[in-house]
């Protein structure tokens, strides 16, 4: 087993400058992409370019996309984000489908380093009260009552429950069914 974990950064999860409260704002700055022109390595990644990448481009605007051809290189995909973080992703025979794969995760990420996280919930304003959880303000004797209780549809109710609408409901065609 590996001792990676170890290593890796903890926090919480937090998004990068409040990022949709007001406005949705993408972390992606600019992706590279390189390939070579004729090596067999590249073909998925000249397919991409070759019949995905303009409607790509238009569907994410905000992206600047730089395609650089290289001589007897693997291909790769390079995003730079706007905090400054710098992802590599080595494409070596990837398929078209692979690399648009690839480039929605990129787009969607916020560009911070993988963190494991400490807690499953945080708040950045703690109650000294505790979780606030369904059951928090009911009254202790409901936990000793025997449900349902008899004529307890809350104070001053006249109301049938629904039940007993349709009781009544059935009751009636019964007496139609019979007549």
């Amino acid at each position: 087993m590996s001792n990676s974990h170890l290593f890796m950064i903890s926090g919480f999860p937090r998004a990068p400058l409040k990022n949709g409260i007001g406005r949705y704002i993408g972390q992606l700055k600019r992706i590279t992409i390189k390939f070579c022109k004729t090596h067999g390595d590249s073909k998925g990644m000249r397919e991409f370019i070759e019949s995905e990448l303009i409607d790509f481009t238009r569907n994410n605007s905000g992206v600047v996309v730089y395609v650089k051809p290289r001589r007897h290189r693997s291909p790769s995909l390079t995003a730079e984000y706007l905090n400054g973080n710098t992802e590599y992703i080595n494409c070596h025979n990837f398929s078209k489908e692979e690399v648009y794969k690839w480039l929605n995760l990129l787009i969607n990420r916020s560009g911070k380093d993988v963190m494991r996280y400490r807690k499953l919930w945080h708040t950045d304003n703690p109650s000294i009260q505790g979780i606030w959880t369904p059951y928090t303000f009911r009254n202790p004797s409901l936990n000793l009552t025997s449900f349902p209780i008899e004529g307890f549809n809350g104070p001053k109710c006249s109301k049938p429950t629904a039940t007993e609408q349709l009781i009544e409901l059935f009751k009636k065609q019964e007496k139609k069914r019979k007549s």
